[in-house]
């Protein structure tokens, strides 16, 4: 991965591959009542990686 700019855009699609799955789990989190422990776990992830972002 010498091209930066390949390179650059590989990362923002896994970045979006990773939101939109963890986006999607905690979707499923919430509609089967899973605690808020779970929930808040679910928004950490989410959070983590947009801060890596």
């Amino acid at each position: 991965m010498k091209d930066t700019s390949f390179k650059k855009a590989y990362l923002e699609e896994k970045t979006k591959l990773d939101l939109e799955f963890l986006v999607d789990e905690l979707y499923n989190d919430i509609k089967l009542d899973k605690p808020s422990n779970e929930l808040i776990k679910g928004v950490r992830k989410i959070k983590h990686v947009l801060e890596k972002a």
